[in-house]
């Protein structure tokens, strides 16, 4: 192992700290229960973890990343099981392989409402670029691109901008915009599917 490699390993966490971080996500998970995500601020999980608010802030600086960081298993599940569609039906169209990842990630964001809502709260106001920033959302703009990619190809259009596309498509699903067409317009999680299918992958 030469010293590049040695140096790259990542270290292992103090006990202390990992003391830490795990009555934090207690404390936050007590909390998110039992008012919600958006109802509860970072003093009252610093009061319900009997830490001080500097603690806590050393190592989230924000809600959002608390989040993330409770819901990291889940979202490493969710890609699995994302990637593991998309091998297992690399011979369907792109538009077929793209409905799928949608109704796999709504299935997701219905069983982690709250906690996905905290994930994509901005840390201080509600700025439209941060949503983007955020690692789910990353990933999932780089798999979406990738199928628009081939749908265009696919289907010999050209003109078509699939960062674009994309970015919409995510606008689309994101908290705000899902909950509200839950439950202002009252459509169903398939209803929702059928109209996103209809709006960004329909082929013509």
């Amino acid at each position: 192992m030469n010293e590049e490699e040695t140096v790259s390993l990542p270290k292992p966490e103090r006990r202390d700290a990992a003391e830490n971080r795990q009555r934090i996500l207690n404390a936050a998970l007590r909390l998110f229960e039992r008012h919600g995500v958006e109802q509860v601020s970072m003093n009252q999980i610093a009061m319900e973890a009997q830490i001080g608010p500097g603690t806590l802030y050393r190592r989230y600086r924000n809600k959002s990343e608390l989040c993330l960081d409770l819901m990291k298993d889940n979202l490493v599940q969710l890609f699995e099981d994302i990637y593991a569609y998309l091998e297992d039906n690399h011979g369907d169209s792109p538009s077929s392989r793209l409905r799928g990842i949608l109704a796999l990630f709504m299935g997701f964001r219905e069983k982690k409402a709250q906690l996905l809502r905290g994930v994509e709260e901005s840390s201080s106001s509600n700025r439209p670029t941060s949503r983007t920033k955020g690692p789910l959302y990353h990933e999932l703009h780089e798999i979406l691109v990738q199928l628009f990619d081939e749908m265009h190809a696919f289907s010999g259009r050209s003109g078509s901008n699939s960062v674009f596309r994309a970015d919409m498509l995510l606008n689309g699903i994101s908290s705000d915009a899902y909950w509200f067409q839950r439950e202002v317009r009252e459509y169903t999680p398939d209803e929702i599917l059928e109209h996103l299918c209809a709006t960004f992958i329909a082929e013509s």
